[in-house]
């Protein structure tokens, strides 16, 4: 298991690469690169310089510096060189000696554009030591930025993810003992009723019908916390932040649930069939301790195992929608705001390191599999 372990981590690092070098490469042929968005915004607004926040780890959108941005020819040439200086998509080159501020202005100065592949290269090495640098357009480090949008997306995939397995399991058990019958029927029928219901359509109708639509007016419409979170007491908080989190987390539940138990459901019939069971019951076990005592655990490998990755989908996967009809402010929100605005520090700096989480999820998953059934083996299966 060690020497498969070690395989796996080592192809995690050209797995990570061209994960980065696609989306890299993608960039180039997206139009309208930061460079842009910072220039429309100062035209469209005077004080709009206020705003800016310089990044150093900037990543460029394609868009060829000699030849100027379409959005900003009424801007200073010297404002855009410096613009893209500190964004590092071009660096002063100055003659030998010079002793001054690099700039534009100076005679012995001049901009030279960095290489996309430079650029690139240059990005990996400082992600590969998780310096993901600054925001463009908001003064903050993307890691503090993401730690700040974190508790949103915590919340939601953590509570989602636990309710589904508290109510998943249970339900395919039940429905794997009751296979054929009335119950397994009817219950079969709501879970894919639910499932086949888009979570946005969902969020709206709990919208509509609890948080002051047209009937009730039970739930609140935005944020994790109300306005006087600071003076409630710890049961006053934690009333309140169960009363927010309320319908968020049951419009990401309703169609998550399905899937897992019908795949518990489909685990348990199998294992059921199975001749161990029969012998265990022509032993005269009891059909609970039979279930539980042996089918148990062969059934619930798969569920089990699938813990990492499916906490994983739901904590980055599924949250956009259901965040911004919430109004949470969360990573789902995050990253589709960067995308919009060209934040790429934002944007490589999240899509690095969730990426890096994803891999190595998927190596926590098969050491799962181990864990729960130590007769699988995946040196042997890779000899």
């Amino acid at each position: 298991m060690g020497a498969y372990i070690l395989r796996r981590l080592l192809l995690v690092i050209p797995t990570l690469f061209g994960m980065m070098l696609i989306n890299f490469a993608l960039t180039q042929f997206v139009p309208g690169g930061p460079i842009e968005q910072v220039a429309a915004r100062l035209e469209g607004e005077g004080d709009a310089a206020k705003s800016l926040a310089g990044g150093e780890d900037a990543i460029s959108a394609g868009q060829d510096a000699d030849q100027g941005y379409v959005g900003a020819r009424g801007l200073p040439p010297e404002f855009l060189a410096e613009l893209e200086v500190e964004f590092g998509f071009a660096r002063f080159v100055c003659d030998e000696g010079f002793a001054g501020k690099p700039s534009l202005t100076a005679p012995e100065c001049r901009k030279q554009v960095i290489p996309a592949a430079e650029r690139f290269l240059i990005m990996m090495g400082k992600y590969l030591r998780f310096d993901f640098g600054e925001s463009y357009f908001r003064s903050i480090s993307v890691v503090d930025l993401v730690l700040e949008k974190m508790p949103v997306s915590i919340t939601l995939g953590l509570w989602s993810t636990v309710i589904a397995y508290l109510i998943s399991i249970p339900l395919g058990i039940r429905k794997a003992v009751k296979d054929g019958s009335s119950f397994d029927t009817w219950t079969s029928g709501i879970v894919i009723a639910a499932y086949a219901i888009p979570g946005f359509l969902f969020a709206i109708v709990l919208m509509v019908v609890f948080a002051g639509g047209s009937f009730f007016q039970w739930f609140p419409l935005r944020g994790l916390t109300s306005d006087n979170w600071d003076s409630l007491s710890a049961w006053g908080k934690l009333k309140d932040y169960l009363w927010h989190i309320a319908l968020p987390v049951t419009a990401q539940l309703i169609s998550s649930f399905a899937t897992l138990t019908l795949l518990t459901k489909n685990s348990f019939l199998d294992e059921i069939k199975k001749q161990y069971v029969m012998t265990a019951r022509a032993k005269g076990l009891s059909e609970r301790a039979v279930l539980y005592g042996h089918v148990f655990r062969n059934a619930m490998l798969i569920v089990i195992a699938g813990f990492p990755g499916l906490f994983l989908g739901v904590f980055f996967g599924s949250s956009l929608i259901i965040e911004y009809i919430f109004t949470l402010d969360g990573l789902g929100k995050l990253g589709y705001e960067s995308a919009l605005a060209r934040d790429y520090p934002v944007m490589f700096g999240t899509l690095f390191a969730f990426g890096l989480i994803g891999l190595v999820v998927g190596i926590l998953s098969d050491m799962m599999y181990v864990l729960v059934d130590p007769r699988i083996d995946f040196e042997r299966r890779a000899g």
